[in-house]
């Protein structure tokens, strides 16, 4: 396969995507919104799963706590602050700068401590590759806030979206079977998340080097 037609095939598969993402903002727009407390900014969501993220810490690891209603209730609700902040953040015209960098961060505090939970003694393997794949993408952002015309919109891809949504459920999952090891399906479905932190990562260094330096 040349490069051109990967180029043509992840631009297909980026639209295609991205007119989902449009729709669900339309939807979320229409049916909460118009009824959303001015007072609770996108970026409040967002340190809300920060805060989430560390209390799942020190639950799991200091703790040890086995509760599945509290665990999955807590993570539960960070995955949902996390399909609201971009939404509201669009519909409402606040997005900031701060929202950019803290969004990405904020998805990672929350998945992490349920993975190296769940796949440390299982699954290490993958857990080490996802690390690996989240930290790069990390990477590539940094450098890519050094191009002019690399839009905010940029920083997360359709394909970290989908990452974000497969990972949830299947941990989401994980907790609900726990302490029994991840089911098959679950390991696929988080095989399909390395594929789209990949994807993301290609796509972000497509655009870059498209753009002329700063």
């Amino acid at each position: 396969m040349s490069i051109i037609t990967m180029k043509k095939l992840l631009e297909d598969a980026r639209h295609f995507f991205e007119k989902i993402d449009v729709m669900r903002d339309n939807l979320l727009g229409l049916l909460i919104v118009p009824y959303w407390p001015r007072k609770i900014t996108p970026n409040h969501l967002t340190i809300a799963r920060i805060i989430i993220s560390v209390v799942l810490l020190v639950l799991l690891f200091y703790h040890q706590n086995t509760n599945k209603i509290l665990l999955i209730s807590l993570f539960c609700i960070g995955a949902l602050t996390d399909l609201l902040d971009g939404s509201v953040a669009r519909k409402l015209d606040k997005e900031t700068k701060i929202g950019s960098i803290l969004d990405p961060l904020a998805d990672k505090l929350l998945i992490f401590p349920i993975a190296i939970y769940s796949l440390l003694n299982f699954h290490r393997w993958i857990l080490l590759l996802i690390i690996v794949l989240e930290l790069t993408n990390a990477l590539i952002v940094m450098y890519a806030r050094g191009f002019n015309g690399f839009a905010e919109s940029n920083y997360i891809t359709v394909f970290d979206k989908i990452k974000m949504v497969l990972q949830s459920v299947v941990f989401a999952g994980i907790l609900i079977f726990w302490p029994h090891p991840p089911q098959t399906v679950f390991v696929y479905l988080l095989w399909f998340s390395v594929y789209s932190i990949i994807l993301s990562m290609v796509v972000k260094i497509i655009d870059i080097n498209s753009r002329p330096a700063a």
